[in-house]
């Protein structure tokens, strides 16, 4: 059984357009190249799915021929980040692999820089902005520390927990979704945006050569920008049991059974989790829905009968609520 299907927010489809949207170029091709139907753009609570995402991710960078989107004053030509990530596999520990990555960055654009700071047991790599402010945009903050935090714990070996994210801006309406994507601690309204691990990990050898980084390289803006896939904690749990229980749908007694605790100590221990049960249940019936109908043409009759709904009227009105919009308009981004 595969993992559950994910979705990603609208509110990121835009911020990855946004330095196409700057110039004033058309960005509809775009969308229709990774099969997003326009419309979706206006729907606050729309969502597409991963690999969706992560395509229109790739449309760009070859189309603009820009590996940052058009989000810097001046375009880092595809193989840029190669050269980045690159320019890191020769160091001996983290700390010297982080400069490394920070400066060859540097000599490449104009518009900001990232330091390595050490405050007590902690390191940071902030983002200080030197060129206009026009470029300081959310997005370009969350794609960076996304992109250099994902980078470095490639580096050595896969795993960098991070303590804290900090954000230079206002809590945004998309920070709802931040969890699988800064899964940490997280300030918004900060002086400079950063990335806080413990400063033991400079030390951390470096375990990537090149043959890894060919293979890294095949997928590494999937790897740099689809949410994390949590695999810890009582509501992976929770999701792993409803997706392979399909089309059974269980409840909530039914699953604490499953998973061997009682109904009060999952309800706690995913409240603790910011969550619930039928938040969890609702998200991936959503989620599953999104993917089936981009993907597929499976009738509505029977996608409602495959997420438990009494009939096709009743999923319908359950999707609407969800995302905004009409089944019809997933369909039609799928065919695109």
């Amino acid at each position: 059984m595969p993992h559950p299907p994910q979705t990603v927010s609208i509110s990121f489809v835009h911020g990855i357009l946004s330095g196409v949207r700057a110039s004033g170029r058309p960005f509809e091709p775009f969308l229709a190249e990774a099969g997003i139907a326009p419309e979706l753009l206006a729907q606050p609570d729309a969502r597409v799915t991963t690999q969706q995402y992560a395509s229109l991710f790739r449309v760009l960078t070859e189309r603009l021929d820009d590996d940052f989107l058009g989000l810097l004053s001046r375009p880092l030509r595809q193989g840029s980040f190669a050269l980045i990530a690159r320019s890191a596999l020769g160091a001996t520990t983290l700390q010297v692999a982080l400069r490394r990555a920070a400066r060859t960055f540097r000599l490449l654009q104009d518009d900001v820089v990232l330091d390595l700071v050490c405050r007590g047991d902690l390191a940071g790599v902030t983002l200080r902005f030197t060129g206009p402010a026009a470029m300081q945009t959310v997005f370009l903050q969350e794609v960076l520390l996304r992109t250099a935090w994902r980078l470095m714990a490639w580096i050595v070996g896969g795993q960098l927990p991070v303590v804290r994210f900090d954000f230079a801006f206002a809590s945004p309406s998309h920070a709802g979704g931040y969890g699988k994507i800064f899964p940490a601690l997280q300030q918004f309204d900060c002086e400079q945006s950063a990335f806080w691990f413990d400063a033991a990990r400079l030390k951390d050898a470096v375990r990537r050569d090149e043959a890894a980084l060919r293979v890294f390289l095949a997928n590494a803006q999937a790897y740099m920008i689809v949410p994390r896939r949590g695999d810890d904690g009582i509501g992976a749990r929770v999701r792993s049991h409803l997706q392979h229980a399909q089309p059974a749908w269980p409840d909530l007694v039914a699953t604490a059974n499953a998973l061997h605790v009682t109904v009060s100590t999952l309800q706690r221990r995913l409240a603790l989790e910011g969550t619930s049960f039928q938040v969890l249940k609702d998200e991936l019936r959503r989620d599953t829905a999104i993917v089936r109908l981009s993907t597929s043409a499976v009738p509505l009759a029977e996608l409602a009968d495959e997420l438990g709904f009494a009939n096709s009227s009743a999923f319908q009105r359950a999707f609407k609520c969800w995302t905004g919009s009409a089944p019809g308009i997933y369909r039609r981004s799928g065919s695109l």
